[in-house]
This record gives structure tokens, C-alpha cells and sequence, in this order.
């Protein structure tokens, strides 16, 4: 998968980011300027009292894979808007989830995505609808 070349060194931006790595995040499949899918594993460390995979845990998946996706079809841009929808549960039983993003409507200066996460038998567990903004300037 190749980023493009103005998320390159010169923008200061570490890529992949700390918390990818953190979530050991694998990439899978990208079809170009149409979707990513990238799968996570399910940690014990990710669960909450209900004996689940956290919520905050699945959109921090979907939005691992939202920023990728973003940076294949813009330039650097933020995250403005994100709703998530939770349709099951992440069973800690899960060896790994897959979140899908896909785009929805691009402009020079913004990127409609939505996300899927589904369980490792393709079972439908969340979606999200996003927008991302262009950086009008980066740092440094």
C-alpha cells in the first residue's frame, strides 16, 4: 500500500501512527481510491465489564483505518465528524476483527468515508459514517 508522497517525511507526521502500532493493525486489502480493509486483533486488554471488545476500542479500529484510507485519496487531512453505530458485540472470543472503510464523496478539500467491522466470519458488529478535512497547514 503506498501513501502519498505529501504524507511524506517533510510533514512531520509519523506514519503508521503510535496507536496502529499499538493495535498491532495488519493491512489487508486496498482497492484503489475505493476502500481499505485492515484487521485487528482482539486483546483481553480491550474488553469491557460486559466481557466485550470496548466500544471506544472498535471505533479506534475503524478510525485506524479511516486515516489510511484518507491519506490515499487526499492530502493530510483531519477527522471532523465521526458517528458510529454499534449493531453487536465483539466477543473476546474473536481471535481478530476486520474494519473496512470505504469512500463515499471526495472533494479537493474533503472525504466522506464510512467503515464496517465485522467479526472474523464476516458478521456485520459496527459501522460509522466520517468526514475528514484537508490541513490547510501542517507543522514545521
Amino acid at each position: 500500500m503506498k501513501i502519498r508522497e505529501s504524507a511524506g517525511p517533510n510533514t512531520g507526521m509519523e506514519l503508521p501512527p503510535k496507536i496502529f502500532k499499538a493495535m498491532q493493525g495488519q493491512f489487508l486489502e486496498s482497492v484503489e481510491d475505493q476502500s481499505l480493509t485492515v484487521r485487528f486483533p482482539v486483546k483481553e486488554r480491550y474488553s469491557n465489564p460486559f466481557g466485550c471488545m470496548q466500544g471506544g476500542m472498535i471505533v479506534a479500529a475503524m478510525d485506524n483505518t479511516l486515516g489510511p484510507l484518507s491519506l490515499l485519496l487526499l492530502p493530510p487531512s483531519i477527522t471532523t465528524y465521526v458517528n458510529t453505530r454499534f449493531i453487536g458485540s465483539v466477543e473476546m472470543t474473536y481471535e481478530f476483527i476486520h474494519a473496512t472503510d470505504f469512500m463515499v464523496k471526495i472533494t479537493p478539500m474533503q472525504v466522506d468515508l464510512r467503515a464496517e467491522v465485522k467479526s472474523p466470519g464476516g458478521k456485520l458488529l459496527a459501522t460509522c459514517t466520517s468526514s475528514s478535512a484537508v490541513m490547510r497547514r501542517l507543522k514545521g
